[in-house]
């Protein structure tokens, strides 16, 4: 009986698990400035594509928003991301946001 409810109970914590770096990813481009519509877009593309290392670096960018600004520019967060210096984010955000902005 054990094992049969172990089954499901392990497959929703995977579940849960896999959601939580697009979730965080999306507040932080929320924070960020970007609007939900972008942010949210972006972050689905994006998950698969970077590291958890990569995901939480470009989550960090959310420190850096402006209180007083309205929805940040899509060409102002990318000037942000490229000051990360790291090559793999910035073709990735570049290529979701985009996509994201056009499509």
């Amino acid at each position: 009986m054990k094992k049969l409810l172990l089954g499901p109970v392990l497959a929703a914590l995977t579940l849960t698990g896999c959601a939580t770096p697009e979730t965080r990813l999306r507040t932080g481009l929320v924070d960020a400035g970007l609007s939900q519509r972008v942010a949210g877009c972006m972050a689905e593309r994006m998950v698969d594509r970077l590291s958890v290392v990569q995901l939480r670096r470009i989550g960090s960018l959310a420190s850096l928003k402006d209180k007083n600004a309205s929805d940040l520019s899509l060409n102002q967060f990318l000037h942000k991301v490229r000051a990360l210096k790291d090559a793999e984010i910035l073709a990735v955000t570049t290529s979701s946001a985009a996509v994201c902005a056009f499509g």
